[in-house]
């Protein structure tokens, strides 16, 4: 009962996440549910002191899917890995609900770190492909990271970022208004929770929402 069990959960979430899935049966075939279940019952040995036995587990889970999720870290409610190969998440990372990752991403220590080594994602995350997420930094609530980025310090909620050299390109705000920002940290666009234009190519200097969103330099920095 334990596999169908899984299968019908999964298959929830695979659904909301993967238009190409047809029927329950094919959730059997992703890589990341062997991963996670491996995960799962590695987890439990980990918590009881059972090391060796449950990175056992967890490198063969590897070798099979290409996935690495160190049984030490902790992973909250419908947790999807898109494709998969190539994924990493270190042994005190923390997933909050609602995650979802793509293929080549990375949950890692800088090698600088002690104890809390690794990143705190917080619930209804998305992170981009081969994107590199290092430290015991916080990625806040619905926040969404792109494709290739690399990041080193915390991200607040409801925030949108991209790049190498990360930069903030999106923010929404609790009254449900949007700002979008231009390469130098200047905002591009605000609009209201309709989805109205209150201004367009104002810097922060200007803009009627400075006070709101702050001056450009601490949007970059």
């Amino acid at each position: 009962m334990g596999l169908l069990k899984d299968i019908n959960e999964e298959y929830e979430v695979v659904k909301l996440r993967d238009p190409s899935i047809h029927s329950k049966w094919e959730v059997m075939l992703y890589p990341y549910f062997k991963a996670k279940r491996a995960y799962k019952k590695a987890h439990k040995h980990y918590l009881a002191g059972h090391f060796f036995r449950a990175r056992l587990i967890s490198q063969r889970a590897s070798q099979k899917t290409g996935i690495e999720i160190h049984p030490g870290a902790t992973i909250g409610k419908n947790f999807f890995i898109d494709h998969g190969t190539g994924v990493v998440i270190g042994e005190t990372a923390e997933i909050g609900d609602n995650v979802m990752l793509y293929h080549g991403v990375t949950l890692g220590g800088t090698g600088k770190d002690t104890g809390k080594r690794h990143p705190t994602v917080g619930n209804n995350v998305t992170i981009g492909a081969q994107t590199t997420v290092l430290g015991p930094i916080t990625i806040g609530d619905n926040v969404v990271i792109g494709a290739e980025s690399v990041v080193r310090r915390d991200v607040e909620p409801n925030t949108t970022v991209v790049g190498s050299s990360m930069r903030i390109v999106k923010r929404r705000f609790e009254d449900g208004s949007e700002a979008t920002y231009n390469r130098d940290g200047s905002i591009r666009r605000i609009t209201d929770a309709d989805g109205n234009i209150v201004e367009q190519g104002k810097d922060c200097g200007n803009c009627c929402m400075a006070e709101k969103c702050g001056p450009s330099s601490a949007v970059t920095r």
